[in-house]
């Protein structure tokens, strides 16, 4: 990684594609909305299995 001469410049192309790119891979803003919808959704889950479930009344 530091010794690597292509990294300056994966940087530099990077920060002109867009603040969301990621310079080593070049995923974009499509990466970080999944991932922002999977954070979400597992979020969703563990609030479901924390709180306690109101017993039915038959």
């Amino acid at each position: 990684m530091y010794n690597n001469p292509v990294a300056p410049l994966a940087g530099a192309t990077a920060a002109g594609l867009g603040s969301g790119t990621l310079a080593a891979t070049g995923a974009g803003d499509l990466f970080w909305f999944a991932l922002a919808a999977f954070a979400m959704l597992a979020l969703g889950l563990a609030l479901k299995r924390i709180v306690p479930v109101r017993a039915q009344k038959n």
